[in-house]
């Protein structure tokens, strides 16, 4: 009698369930259109305001916040977010399955950015005029090929999230925070516009996503392999 009482029990909290799935998928839905639409118009009023934004972000300039924020810049370079990341995910075994997709999210980060600076090719705010830099950050290659649209920076630490807040997700939060702070570093020195590492964090986040769906989808892992 016990056991068909919980059978019932059971069976009358399926349909509730199913209602309460449905009901969160709609919610979903208009919390990714809420967030689409404040991301668009962060984006315009960034375009709208890059010249007054980095001027106003230099002026916070000190030689506390210099070295603070030269120890992130160095720390956020490819090299080590690249070492760092991939020792995270050969650190424990049943995660080192993921180091492929995090290879392949930094690399088309990699190669998406330069394709879209040397199309835009927009000039980073100290070479118009509107702030300085210190020497130490100069680079011929900002001359060259190494345009200022999008953060290449912003997109390399972005784009490691999704597979970050997978995996580990106890230091989500941490990673976020990180990110958060390279990307206001870059335009604290002038080496790049508000737009440039908003769009740069957007694209990179992005593609981490498409990573993630790509292989829980089609198993390239597994395909690789035979695992």
């Amino acid at each position: 009698m016990g056991n068909n009482l919980k059978n019932a029990t059971r069976r009358a909290q399926e349909p509730l369930r199913g209602t309460t799935k449905r009901a969160q998928e709609p919610l979903r839905g208009k919390n990714l259109a809420v967030l689409f639409i404040a991301l668009s118009f962060a984006v315009i009023l960034s375009f709208i305001f890059d010249n007054l934004i980095v001027q106003n972000i230099s002026k916070l300039r000190n030689l506390f916040l210099d070295e603070v924020f030269l120890g992130i810049t160095f720390i956020s370079s490819e090299i080590i977010i690249f070492f760092f990341l991939t020792s995270l995910f050969l650190w424990q075994e049943h995660k080192r399955k993921w180091i492929l997709p995090l290879w392949l999210t930094l690399g088309a980060s990699a190669i998406i950015s330069f394709l879209l600076k040397i199309s835009v090719q927009r000039q980073r705010p100290f070479q118009l005029g509107i702030v300085s830099i210190p020497e130490m950050l100069m680079s011929r290659s900002y001359e060259i090929w190494n345009f200022s649209f999008p953060s290449f920076q912003a997109m390399l630490v972005f784009c490691a999230l999704p597979i970050i807040s997978k995996e580990f997700p106890k230091i989500k939060w941490a990673w976020i925070i990180f990110a958060v702070l390279v990307a206001f570093s870059r335009v604290y020195f002038g080496l790049h516009f508000l737009s440039d590492v908003i769009v740069g964090g957007i694209l990179g986040y992005l593609i981490g996503m498409l990573v993630i769906k790509l292989e829980e989808k089609k198993k390239l892992i597994k395909r690789i392999f035979g695992r």
